[in-house]
C-alpha cells in the first residue's frame, strides 16, 4: 500500500467501476470488465461480494456517508469522458491520461485501436500499475507507455518526450479526478507545459469548485470537507464554473462543453431509473486546443 495519501485515492474509482459491473446492464452507469481484475485482492473480494444486491446497495449507501453524491459524480464523469473520447477517436493520434491511477481505459482502448497511450502518474502508482497489468494481461501492451511524474516537481513535456511523445500529435488529454489534489501552481505549470500541444487536440477534465475548497459553501458535504481539507489536507485547487472558459483561454484552449452534476445525472442516471443524486462540488469540462 502506498504511503502517499493522494496515491491511495487510485483505488476508489476502480472499486466503483467494479461494483457497477454487478448492476443489470440497463441500470449500469459504467461498463468496465477489467476494473475488478485491476484491484488488489481484498478489494476484488469486496467487489465480488456486491453481486448480492443488498450488499451492493449497502456499499453505495455507505459511500454517501463520506461524500453525498460522489458515487454518481465519479460514475458519470467516467461516462462523460468515455463519450468524448469515442467521439474524437478518429481525429486523434495519441491519448494522454494525467493521474491515471489504476484506470483501465488504455487497455480497453488497445482492444479497438492501436494508438499510443501515455499513462502519467506518481512513481508509486506507475510501479503498481506495471505490476497489475502484468498480473492481469501478462505483459504491458506495446501501445501503452507508463510515465512516472510528480506534477508538483517535474516537467510534464520532458517526461512524455522521454517515452516517445511528440508535440505534433493531435492528442486526447484526460485529467480525471486529479486537479483538486494539486496546488494552483502545479495546475498552471501543467497547462503551461502543454502549450506546444497540436491544434485540434482535445482535453477533458474534472475539477472541484473553489467555494468548496475555501469553505464558503460545503454543499452538504461537511464530512468530506473535514477529511480532504482539514485532517489530511488532500485537496488544494478549485475554480468556479464561470471562470473555466477564460482560465483555459490563457493556455490556448477553447471551452467546448461544461457539464455540472445536474446535467450528468439527467444524461446518465435518469435513463437507468436509479435514484442517485450527484454532489454539486465537482464539474467536468471539455476543451479543444486552438
Amino acid at each position: 500500500m502506498a504511503r502517499n495519501p493522494a496515491a491511495r485515492t487510485a483505488f476508489g474509482p476502480m472499486l466503483l467501476a467494479a461494483v457497477e459491473q454487478n448492476e443489470p446492464p440497463d441500470r449500469r452507469l459504467v461498463d468496465d470488465d477489467l476494473a475488478e481484475l485491476f484491484l488488489p485482492a481484498p478489494l476484488r473480494w469486496l467487489a465480488a461480494a456486491t453481486q448480492v444486491r443488498a450488499i451492493r446497495r449497502a456499499l453505495i449507501g455507505a459511500s454517501e456517508l463520506t461524500g453525498r453524491g460522489l458515487w454518481a459524480n465519479l460514475a458519470c464523469r467516467k461516462r462523460f469522458i468515455g463519450d468524448k473520447l469515442a467521439e474524437a477517436a478518429d481525429q486523434i493520434d495519441a491519448v494522454v491520461i494525467l493521474g491515471a491511477g489504476l484506470d483501465t481505459r488504455a487497455y480497453q482502448l488497445n482492444r479497438r485501436i492501436r494508438r499510443p497511450v501515455f499513462e502519467v502518474d506518481l512513481p508509486v502508482n506507475v510501479a503498481r500499475k506495471a505490476k497489475t497489468v502484468r498480473r492481469v494481461l501478462g505483459e504491458l501492451p506495446l501501445s501503452v507507455r507508463l510515465v512516472a511524474l510528480n506534477f508538483e516537481q517535474d516537467d510534464l513535456l520532458t517526461a512524455l518526450a522521454e517515452h516517445g511523445y511528440r508535440t505534433d500529435y493531435r492528442v486526447f488529454l484526460i485529467w480525471e479526478g486529479v486537479t483538486q489534489y494539486l496546488t494552483e501552481d502545479a495546475v498552471r505549470t501543467t497547462l503551461d507545459g502543454l502549450r506546444p500541444t497540436a491544434p485540434g487536440s482535445h482535453m477533458v477534465f474534472s475539477y472541484v469548485r473553489r467555494d468548496f475548497i475555501d469553505g464558503t459553501n460545503l454543499y452538504g458535504s461537511r464530512t468530506l470537507y473535514r477529511s480532504v481539507r482539514k485532517r489530511q489536507q488532500l485537496w488544494h485547487f478549485g475554480i468556479q464554473p464561470e471562470e473555466i472558459a477564460s482560465f483555459l483561454e490563457e493556455y490556448g484552449w477553447r471551452l467546448i462543453e461544461q457539464v455540472g452534476p445536474d446535467d450528468l445525472v439527467a444524461r446518465y442516471v435518469g435513463p437507468t431509473g436509479r435514484k442517485l443524486s450527484a454532489s454539486q462540488i465537482e464539474w467536468s469540462a471539455y476543451a479543444e486546443k486552438v
